[in-house]
């Protein structure tokens, strides 16, 4: 059973914390890309669960890759080239790809600092919250590696080619106000609000039609490379089922009505 991952369920509403305080909440141990694969398979399957918020416990989000592992050449970072290589693919990829293909919404709630593989975690998020405390970036280069887990291709989605090139060549750490500044959260709020924040934010996301919302949270995913007709063409097919569904049925009543809708992912 994984110990990485602590879920509390709140409603339509799920915690995912990740639950190494006394580390700052390190990533790439063994097995830890199971811990992530397990829980996301578990809450999609949980048609309660509409929406999921993901933090880290203690004072920090993630804050990486685990150095100890790395300086001892064990667990993921360990063996031959190849066999660090398929620590890459089959575990620390793994975190990351159960995140970036994850069916619910999930709002991150960075707590503290969110750094190396901690802050391509945080971007897997769909929204994300900071804290004023927390701090983002990629210092890689500072230890002779690379963003080697899916930073490189979706960093500079999020906050530009020219920013992401500084962050990377840098390594350098930014505060909360550039993170928002920059587009890489939505908001900077007080270090005790970071929770309530994202809990509320989930609240107004889970509260939307669970079709229609995973069906959006997949488009938005696609744009990330789909060509613009490509996009336009499952907007016409998406949407042409989504005409056939209850939940659709009841917003339209319930705006022409003017009362809160009721859906129920029918």
């Amino acid at each position: 059973m994984q110990d990485l991952l602590k879920v509390e369920k709140d409603g339509a509403i799920a915690i995912m914390t990740i639950n190494r305080p006394d580390q700052l909440n390190p990533l790439g141990k063994a097995g830890d890309g199971d811990a992530f694969a397990e829980v996301t398979a578990e809450l999609v399957a949980d048609k309660d669960i509409r929406c999921v918020v993901l933090t880290g416990a203690g004072r920090a989000f993630s804050a990486g890759g685990d150095l100890k592992a790395m300086q001892e050449r064990s667990g993921a970072f360990g063996g031959t080239p190849a066999q660090v290589r398929e620590g890459y693919t089959k575990n620390i990829h793994k975190i990351v790809n159960s995140l970036w293909n994850f069916e619910l919404p999930v709002v991150a709630a960075v707590n503290g600092p969110a750094v190396g593989l901690g802050c391509d975690v945080a971007c897997m998020a769909d929204v994300r919250i900071i804290s004023e405390s927390a701090r983002f970036g990629m210092p890689f280069l500072r230890i002779g590696l690379i963003p080697g887990d899916g930073g490189a291709w979706l960093l500079p989605r999020i906050v530009g080619f020219s920013r992401a090139s500084e962050m990377v060549f840098t390594g350098d750490l930014y505060d909360a106000d550039t993170a928002v500044e920059w587009g890489f959260a939505s908001r900077k709020v007080a270090d005790d609000a970071v929770l309530d924040s994202a809990l509320e934010m989930a609240g107004k996301i889970a509260a939307q039609p669970p079709r229609a919302l995973k069906a959006a949270k997949a488009l938005l995913r696609q744009g990330q490379s789909a060509t613009y007709d490509q996009i336009m063409e499952l907007s016409a097919a998406k949407q042409a089922l989504l005409h056939h569904t209850e939940d659709h049925m009841e917003g339209v009543t319930a705006l022409l009505e003017k009362r809160k809708p009721v859906f129920k992912g029918e």
